[in-house]
C-alpha cells in the first residue's frame, strides 16, 4: 500500500516519543467507561486512528474483539509487527476515518491521543462523527479524547520542546495560528547512524482544538447522546485549565 498521509517518518519514532503514555491505565479507564455505559450486548471495539496499535493491543487483552483503523501505512506496519510478535487477534484496516466503511457494526469506538484534533477542519470532525454513528450498534458507545483550546493557546502555541530517546532526538516546534485554535507543528527528527553521523528528517503536522459545546452539538446531530465531557482521564467535569477532554457518547 502506498501512503501519502505525511505520517510515515513520524511512525518510526512514534512509540519512542510516546513512552510517557501509560497505555494500560488508559485502557483500564476506557474499559470502566464502557462497563458503566454500554447498552449494546456485543464486545466488538473499533480503535479509530489506531496508530502503531498499542492501545488496540491493550483493549484486546481486556477481552474485546478489536478492529484497528488508520490511514497511515507506516503506523499500520508497526501495528502489524506487534500483532505478529504478540499473537493477538486484531484486525487492522487502512482507511481514512472520514470515509469509514466496515463490513459490519461495532459496539464501541475509541479514538485516543488527540487523533481527531489532526483533522483539517471541523466539517471533517462532523463527518467522522456521522461515519462512526453509521457503524455503531444502537446503545453502543463512542469514546474519544481531544486536546482543549486551553492547551493549544497556553501550553502548545509558539513553544519549542525537546525530546531525546535512545532512538531519536526530536525538536518539536509549534506555531499558534491567528484563529487561536490551530497549532502548526514541525518535528525535526535526528537519528544517529552507526558511523556517528546524524540524519535529519522533518515532519509537518497540524492540530485544531474546539469548544466542548461545539463538539457536543455535532455529536447530537450525528445521533449520539452525550453522557459526559470529562477532565483528562477522570469522570470529573471539564475544568478551565483542562489540557485534555474525554467525551463519552452513546448511540441513540
Amino acid at each position: 500500500m502506498q501512503d501519502t498521509t505525511g505520517y510515515e517518518t513520524f511512525s518510526f519514532y512514534y512509540d519512542a516519543l510516546t513512552e510517557n503514555v501509560n497505555y494500560p491505565a488508559r485502557a483500564a479507564y476506557f474499559h470502566t467507561l464502557i462497563q458503566e455505559n454500554l447498552h449494546a450486548k456485543g464486545n466488538v471495539l473499533l480503535d479509530l486512528a489506531c496508530g502503531t496499535g498499542t492501545m488496540a493491543e491493550e483493549m484486546a487483552k481486556l477481552g474485546y474483539d478489536v478492529i484497528g483503523v488508520d490511514y497511515s501505512c507506516g503506523m499500520l506496519s508497526q501495528a502489524m509487527d506487534k500483532k505478529m510478535e504478540h499473537g493477538l487477534a486484531i484486525q487492522y484496516v487502512q482507511q481514512d476515518m472520514r470515509e469509514l466503511d466496515l463490513y459490519g457494526t461495532v459496539d464501541v469506538t475509541i479514538c485516543t491521543l488527540d487523533s481527531l484534533n489532526h483533522l483539517p477542519d471541523f466539517q471533517d470532525v462532523c463527518r467522522v462523527f456521522q461515519k462512526v454513528s453509521e457503524v455503531t450498534e444502537p446503545g453502543g458507545l463512542f469514546l474519544f479524547d481531544m486536546n482543549t483550546l486551553y492547551k493549544h493557546q497556553v501550553l502548545l502555541g509558539d513553544q519549542v520542546y525537546l525530546y531525546e530517546t535512545e532512538d531519536v532526538y526530536c525538536v518539536w516546534e509549534n506555531m499558534l495560528a491567528e484563529d487561536g485554535c490551530t497549532v502548526e507543528i514541525t518535528l525535526h527528527l535526528f537519528q544517529q547512524e552507526p558511523d556517528g553521523r546524524y540524519v535529519r528528517q522533518e515532519e509537518h503536522l497540524t492540530e485544531r482544538a474546539y469548544a466542548p459545546e461545539q463538539v457536543e452539538n455535532a455529536l447530537k446531530e450525528a445521533g449520539f447522546h452525550v453522557i459526559g465531557i470529562y477532565h483528562a482521564d477522570t469522570t470529573e467535569p471539564l475544568k478551565q485549565d483542562s489540557q485534555r477532554m474525554v467525551v463519552a457518547a452513546r448511540k441513540e
